[in-house]
């Protein structure tokens, strides 16, 4: 017998579509009581044991309840010809303890490198970080993935001055004094760690178990999460039933744990995050269009990049930054299904999913998930969008 949708518990749910459209605009609309215990502190193991919700029709979250299935059945909820694009992003062991000469202890969080060996960081507590403060940072024990080369030959110590603070993040722009010639990217296996997202407070698992079997372009400072969920053999079996792979690369920013912070979300100012859309994507996604196949993104930054490369009309190769920010009424383009984890309320994540089926079916159908007990956010289960499901673009 099948289970009753699990309606959510929306102040509109009995209310008019002029109501809905006006919750779309506010961030109350995206709110949503998620039970303490459901969010994941640990992945799945093996990963693609993972839960997977899947949505296969424009009634699943009105009518009729979604699909459960296991991570593993993906291949044969794909099409032959189907077109995964990912994101090959690496995150960076970019959380860095610290203290000034005074002995006060500090923590860093690495955000961007704004030129060579400068970087624009989260400080905390940073109140007293003027410019001009020196930062010292001291080795910690080699960990997975390190090796004895990627220490620093001179010292066991790294150290950075304060040149400024910036006022968008309110963070600190930190330039590293590092061996001539030595990134501080290589450094960082010796002095970083690499970041969970601040939800995570009780997790054992390794710095490698965070990082998606493909990763490769180092750069995030978070995972993109929908494709913790691969393994070696499910990306083969998935290529045995020709269902498609191609990469992008976006650098997960901290806006992405940011919850927006205004009431009409409208006027939201998204934040820019690097992407890269390269040309043999670019013909992939052509190629597979025009057979008839479709684009399933791994992942909201797979969305973001894919559409963020085609904001003219016309994908093209990109490389740089972009700040889309999208939310329902937006008009898409390239995507044409998504997998992805389940997300905070109130982020912009939500409100990008929401513009794929609908935020009142979305919201519907987080309310099964946490029903059904489903793990939640970076190291949870997963959802299956299919462009069946879809709403008319």
């Amino acid at each position: 017998m099948k289970q009753k949708l699990v309606q959510a518990n929306l102040k509109d749910t009995s209310g008019t579509q002029e109501k809905d459209l006006n919750l779309d605009c506010s961030v109350a609309g995206y709110d949503y009581k998620l039970p303490p215990e459901l969010i994941a502190q640990n992945p799945a193991v093996p990963r693609d044991s993972s839960r997977l919700l899947v949505v296969n029709s424009p009634t699943t979250g009105t009518e009729t309840e979604p699909l459960h299935h296991i991570f593993h059945d993906l291949p044969g909820l794909l099409r032959p010809g189907d077109l995964l694009v990912m994101n090959n992003t690496r995150v960076i062991p970019a959380r860095l303890y610290g203290h000034k000469s005074t002995g006060a202890k500090l923590q860093v969080l690495l955000l961007e490198e704004r030129e060579y060996n400068c970087w624009l960081a989260l400080v905390k507590p940073g109140k007293s970080f003027k410019q001009g403060t020196k930062i010292i940072f001291e080795a910690r024990g080699l960990g997975i993935g390190d090796c004895e080369e990627s220490a620093p030959a001179a010292s066991t110590q790294l150290t950075a001055t304060v040149l400024e603070t910036d006022a968008a993040t309110g963070g600190r722009l930190l330039q590293f004094d590092v061996p001539e010639g030595k990134p501080l990217v290589q450094m960082l296996e010796v002095f970083g760690e690499v970041p969970l997202p601040p939800y995570i407070t009780a997790s054992s698992a390794a710095d490698e178990q965070y990082q998606t079997v493909y990763a490769k372009q180092p750069g995030a400072i978070a995972a993109p999460t929908a494709g913790l969920h691969f393994t070696p053999e499910l990306l083969q079996k998935l290529r045995d039933r020709n269902i498609h792979q191609a990469f992008i690369t976006l650098h997960v920013g901290v806006g992405t744990f940011r919850p927006v912070e205004v009431e009409d979300v409208t006027t939201h100012q998204m934040h820019e995050e690097w992407i890269e859309v390269p040309a043999a994507t670019v013909e992939q996604i052509r190629a597979t269009k025009a057979a008839g196949g479709r684009i399933i993104a791994v992942g909201t930054t797979a969305v973001r990049a894919l559409e963020g490369a085609d904001e003219s009309g016309n994908l093209q190769p990109f490389c740089g930054k972009t700040d889309l920010f999208i939310y329902p009424g937006y008009q898409w383009r390239v995507v044409d299904g998504l997998i992805t984890n389940f997300h905070l309320p109130r982020s912009s994540l939500l409100m990008l999913v929401s513009a794929l089926i609908g935020r009142r079916r979305l919201l519907n159908i987080y309310n099964e998930a946490i029903a059904f007990k489903y793990r939640f956010y970076s190291f949870g289960d997963a959802m299956l969008i299919l462009p069946s499901a879809v709403e008319l673009k």
